[in-house]
């Protein structure tokens, strides 16, 4: 132990750590995966059709990364084809511009692009960046687990992708299997910091000081770096000292050292990504589900992760997350005990708690189907009808209530309609519902059609993405084109879910 502290004596750091600075809107990785370029320009026009293609040579039966994925085309309903002619720098650039606020049935649709089997672009002259922008975009949006494995499928034994794999793991909570994988193939070391971490993990205490020290020495470690290693290597050294200020910008591997010493940095102003180790048994319950919300909002998370951290006990206090896990307490148990009138009690409650979080999507997925079939009177149907509209039943739930007589106000009534695909909706005034209307019987934009008809069908798809990036703000034409394209696509779901949320969220 003595010599342990010698060697850290020499590399203590020089300096600090900086400053806070403001909250970040994306994640800088530990080995800079993500880097900052100047993506294409959008124009006012469509993507023009490519005219000349450069052929890129691989060995025979090898696979392209650009074509692996976790969904069969059979469970996405996307053809092979759906980026195979789009420039890959296009679809790059219309990817990075994705909100991470959309409307769940577009973030829906946009994972399940990402997760896609799909033939590569024919015209890219790297063979990855494809891969590696949906790798990208998955870690933006806090979808580890799904990135974690893509990577694992294609392979993560070269510098780019194991740099990804390695930041991605520190986050779930695989590290040692991550180390494990570097001391076996030490050339896919992303950083020297990070070979540090893994030496200490591996239990060579004396390595890793010396490789900090050496590192500091020959200027390959920044002080930051150095003052988390050294505190992370030997932390007795530092007691009695002021914790260490948390790094800005936070690294995944800056993110471990600190958790490691017991200064996990607070999640809620950092990217998505951060929010997923915040899942852990060992974090306190209201932070698990601080964390599982952020999630679920963009469709990262199984919503039935959500509803287990709710209910997992008692609410000990009142106010915000607190407030909803009662609401959805209350619920679950009168939906479990079959009392109608319980349930009209605690119905309206829970819905007006997780549509005030922007989770009522959430609560549609998992009880609107249950609550449209208890016995309520007409005092709360209006409610049952427009969870259940929100829900993945949308189309049986509105039909019940059409054939069965319910007292459905105006509103509900023309998303019922919509909700079951009727030819004719019913006359509606408002700047929404006129736009939906359009969307559902009207002719898509030429322009979505071209894209599509020319197996450039993921680069319309993103299209549509920008189109209601502003939700229900989003210029009325615009949503309009955006139903209307998803329909003649054969995306008849995404179309009808997508209006139902401007109509009812």
């Amino acid at each position: 132990m003595q010599a342990k502290h010698l060697l850290l004596a020499l590399a203590l750091p020089a300096a600090a750590l900086s400053a806070q600075e403001a909250p970040q809107s994306a994640i800088p990785w530990l080995s800079d995966s993500i880097t900052t370029t100047d993506p294409v320009r959008p124009t006012e026009t469509p993507a023009t059709a490519i005219t000349e293609t450069e052929i890129t040579v691989m060995p025979l039966g090898q696979t392209r990364r650009d074509a692996v994925g976790l969904l069969s085309p059979a469970l996405t309903g996307l053809p092979a084809d759906t980026v195979a002619a789009s420039d890959p720098a296009r679809l790059i650039d219309l990817l990075m511009r994705q909100p991470t606020d959309a409307l769940p049935a577009m973030q829906t649709l946009l994972l399940r692009v990402l997760l896609a089997e799909l033939d590569p672009p024919r015209a890219a002259t790297d063979p990855d960046a494809w891969f590696f922008a949906r790798i990208d975009a998955l870690l933006r949006f806090g979808a580890l687990d799904q990135a974690q494995a893509m990577l694992e499928r294609a392979g993560a034994t070269d510098k780019r992708a194991f740099r990804r794999w390695f930041d991605t793991s520190l986050l779930t909570g695989f590290d040692t299997r991550a180390c494990a994988a570097m001391t076996a193939n030490p050339g896919v070391a992303p950083t020297l910091p990070a070979r540090i971490f893994c030496l200490s993990r591996s239990g060579d205490w004396a390595a890793a000081a010396l490789t900090l020290d050496t590192g500091r020495a020959i200027g390959a470690i920044s002080d930051e770096e150095d003052a988390l290693l050294a505190l992370f290597l030997d932390p007795e050294m530092f007691e009695g000292a002021p914790p260490p200020v948390p790094p800005r910008p936070m690294t995944p591997l800056a993110f471990r050292l600190l958790d490691g010493v017991g200064e996990t940095p607070d999640t809620r102003d950092l990217p998505l990504a951060f929010a997923v180790s915040d899942l852990r048994a060992t974090i306190g319950w209201k932070a698990q589900i601080e964390a599982a919300e952020r999630l679920t909002r963009v469709q990262a998370l199984d919503p039935n992760r959500l509803l287990s951290l709710y209910t997992e006990r008692r609410p000990a206090a009142s106010g915000g997350v607190w407030d909803r896990a009662a609401a959805v307490q209350r619920l679950d148990a009168a939906l479990l005990g079959g009392n109608a009138e319980a349930i009209a009690q605690a119905l309206p409650e829970a819905m007006a708690r997780l549509a005030d979080s922007h989770l009522l999507v959430t609560l549609a997925d998992l009880y609107g189907a249950r609550v449209a079939q208890a016995n309520l009177t007409d005092g709360v149907r209006g409610h049952a009808l427009r969870l259940g509209l929100l829900s993945g039943d949308y189309e049986a739930i509105a039909r019940r209530a059409l054939d069965d007589g319910w007292d459905v106000p105006p509103d509900l009534a023309f998303a019922a309609a919509v909700a079951t695909g009727a030819d004719t909706l019913p006359a509606r005034f408002g700047t929404l519902p006129q736009a939906v209307a359009e969307g559902m019987t009207g002719t898509p934009p030429e322009a979505l059609l071209s894209l599509a008809a020319e197996a450039r069908l993921g680069e319309a798809l993103l299209e549509t993405g920008l189109l209601v990036a502003d939700r229900a703000d989003s210029d009325p034409r615009a949503i309009s084109e955006a139903i209307a394209f998803l329909r003649a696509a054969g995306l008849q779901d995404s179309a009808r879910r997508l209006a139902l949320q401007i109509l009812l969220l």
